[in-house]
This record gives C-alpha cells, sequence and structure tokens, in this order.
C-alpha cells in the first residue's frame, strides 16, 4: 500500500495505479475482495441496471454487497432514462458506497441498443442532464466509464469527456476502442491521451494492458493517473501485486485459488460457490501441461473439500505444472 495517495477523486484519495475493471460476471464480492487483497486500488462492483434496483430489489443484493476492505467501492449503474437512473443512484447512495459511477461504455447489444451503455454516447444531451442532476443531489463522487464512441464515424469521445467534467463528474474512465470494436483490434491510446489533455479531472486508461510494464506503458504515453485491467486480470490478479503470469510460481497460484475458492464459498455458500469458482479455476490453470484426467477431475469437483484436496496433491504431490511452452 502506498503511503500517499496516487490521485484523489474529488477530495477521495485513492492509493494505487492500478484497478480492476467492472465486468459483468465477474467482478463480483469475491473476485474484487481477491484483487483488492492483491493490490488493486479501487472496487468497482458489477455494472447494475437501474431498473433493478428499483423493481427488483432482492434480485441486485449480491451485486451490491461489498466489505469494508475493498473501499474505495464504486457503484457502477447503467440505463437510458435520467430520471430512474436519479431514482436509483439516491437510492444506492443509502448503502454508503465511497463513489457512483455511470456506465456509458457496454457494447453488448442488448444494452446499447436500448440506449443505455456505449448507446449513451448517441445522446450527450442525456448525458448532460443526467450528470447535472446527480452532480447536484450527490453528496459523493460522481464519475464515468465511456468507450470512443460508436463506431470510427462517430466517435465522440472528447464531447462527452468534457460534458461529463463539465456537469460535475470528478473523474473518467476510458476503454480506448469503439462500440463497434468490441474487444478488438488495436486499443486507441493517442486517445486517451486528448482526453487527459483537455479535462482537468482524473482520466484512467483502459484497453490492452495486460502486463506489469503495460501499465507504465499507458501511463506515460497518455498521462492518465491509472490503468483499468479487465480481462488479463482473470487469469491474472497477480498482476495487481506487479507479477506477471509466468512470475508467479504453483505455490502462490495454489494459494489464490484457495483463497479464491473460500471467498466465493463464504459469500455463495458451498455448492454454487465452486460451481461459479470453476470459470476462474479454468482461467489459473491455464497455462499448465495438467495431465487432461487431472484437469477434468478437478474441474468437476462437486465439493470444495474435494477441490482443495486435488489442487494440495497437484501442487504438493508433484503432477506436471510446468508452464506451457509455445
Amino acid at each position: 500500500m502506498r503511503n500517499t495517495p496516487a490521485f484523489h477523486i474529488r477530495d477521495l484519495p485513492v492509493y494505487g495505479r492500478a484497478i480492476l475493471s467492472p465486468m459483468d460476471g465477474y467482478s463480483d464480492l469475491p473476485f474484487r475482495s481477491l484483487c483488492r487483497e492483491l493490490g488493486s486500488a479501487m472496487s468497482y462492483t458489477e455494472f447494475i441496471k437501474v431498473e433493478d434496483i428499483l423493481e427488483r430489489r432482492g434480485y441486485v443484493e449480491e451485486k451490491l454487497a461489498y466489505t469494508e476492505a475493498e473501499r474505495p467501492v464504486v457503484f457502477q449503474l447503467y440505463g437510458h432514462d435520467p430520471d430512474k437512473i436519479v431514482e436509483a443512484a439516491l437510492r444506492v447512495r443509502e448503502r454508503d458506497p465511497d463513489v457512483i459511477d455511470i456506465n456509458m461504455g457496454c457494447p453488448a447489444k442488448s444494452i446499447s441498443n436500448r440506449g443505455a451503455g456505449v448507446g449513451l454516447m448517441r445522446t450527450p444531451h442525456k448525458i448532460a442532464e443526467i450528470f447535472s442532476r446527480l452532480s447536484r443531489v450527490l453528496d459523493i463522487p460522481l464519475t464515468g466509464k465511456i468507450r470512443l464512441g460508436w463506431d470510427e464515424h462517430s466517435r465522440n469521445y472528447l464531447e462527452v469527456a468534457r460534458i461529463v467534467e463539465d456537469n460535475g463528474g470528478q473523474l473518467l474512465a476510458v476503454h480506448a476502442r469503439t462500440k463497434a470494436q468490441g474487444y478488438r483490434g488495436q486499443a486507441d491510446w493517442d486517445a486517451i491521451a486528448e482526453i487527459v489533455d483537455a479535462l482537468s479531472i482524473p482520466v484512467i486508461g483502459n484497453g490492452d494492458v495486460s502486463t506489469v510494464a503495460d501499465i507504465a506503458r499507458i501511463r506515460a504515453h497518455t498521462g492518465c493517473v491509472a490503468a483499468m485491467i479487465g480481462r488479463a486480470a482473470m487469469s491474472n490478479p497477480w498482476i495487481f501485486r506487479g507479477l506477471d503470469r509466468q512470475e508467479v510460481p504453483p505455490e502462490m497460484v495454489r494459494q489464490t485459488m484457495l483463497r479464491h475458492l473460500e471467498l466465493n464459498v463464504n459469500f455463495y455458500g458451498p455448492q454454487r460457490g465452486l460451481v461459479l469458482f470453476r470459470k476462474f479455476a479454468t482461467r489459473y490453470l491455464a497455462p499448465y501441461r495438467l495431465p487432461r484426467p487431472v484437469r477434468q477431475r478437478l474441474l468437476t469437483c462437486t465439493q470444495p473439500d474435494q477441490f482443495t484436496a486435488l489442487l494440495d496433491a497437484i501442487v504438493q504431490g508433484g503432477t506436471n505444472m510446468a508452464l506451457k511452452t509455445a
């Protein structure tokens, strides 16, 4: 942990330059907590639909849950109706997050085609209304996350970035791809640098940050205050500890997997916790030349204790956990 803040979101200090990205289905409380323990500087929830907050309160309980150790905690909301966004933000404010963030970057068709996520970037006047109204009624920082625009012909990131700042936004995270790109192609770090030059609020850079060196590279290239890491962190949460995947020894992998499984079981219960952990376990084990039958037994365990015992036997009993070679 740094002794001095890396940057501030208004008056909120943030101690670190690498942050786990909000990811639907992945940045749940257990994985966020794990990454926070390893050094992620903030905890963003999975994005939460404002209609679910207003109409299905029980449904969103898991997504709104967090631990004190995760702070600063950011609740990320998405929607297209300014009235509902404001009402939902005021409702979740009662749960005492440190920041409320508006998602303007999700490229999923089911969301963006309805005008939410990156679809909001097609209606800058709505963004202005949402941020203006929220900044007047919230007593905690308000932030946003955007892409570069809908496609190469409508890259309106500078317009939207200025609207966010001019209407009370205190930080902007930028995924340097368009909606049309999805997660393909190269992220345009030059666009992030343009936004940094245009704004006085902090900017977080997102896109093509896969190694520890990339964190320093994106900051040097763009001037952003921190790097946001998404897909790379799913298989290498140790990046928040300053380690690239090939630098992580098998024993550390074992300890982290068992810690992640413990967090999952404590939060979701034994059976569901193990099932939801499997998608992470697959990624943690991907670099190794494990025999197929051993890998299959591990990933089809039905009880957490079975998984733990077999993983211990694999790592401590000498089963080949050498890294795959190209």
